[in-house]
């Protein structure tokens, strides 16, 4: 069961529909990605990473993505969600973050 994080939980609004995509990573990682249009119409962008127990190594979320659409932005997501696993910069005990 995945433990969602307070990043998670400061981007998630259920009234808004959003697309996603997850997959295992190498070290049996999960990533998610997800992605939606605002009702400001700006595109979100959610990106998270958690351990194979559920627990969250890295969350971000991203209050907009200028000139992207859903689909741009979740597989620029999706690149960095494993950038992010390859290099091992980002471990359980580092702070979040939501950029925007």
């Amino acid at each position: 069961m995945r433990h969602r994080g307070a990043v998670f939980w400061a981007w998630a609004d259920p009234s808004l529909q959003h697309h996603s995509h997850e997959e295992v990573l190498a070290d049996g990682a999960r990533l998610d990605v997800q992605a939606r249009l605002a009702r400001t119409g700006d595109t979100q962008l959610f990106i998270g990473i958690y351990e194979p127990s559920g627990l969250a190594r890295v969350e971000e979320a991203y209050a907009r993505r200028p000139g992207e659409t859903t689909t741009r932005a979740m597989a620029w997501g999706a690149g960095r969600g494993r950038a992010l696993a390859d290099i091992g910069a980002v471990r359980a005990t580092e702070p979040a973050l939501i950029r925007s």
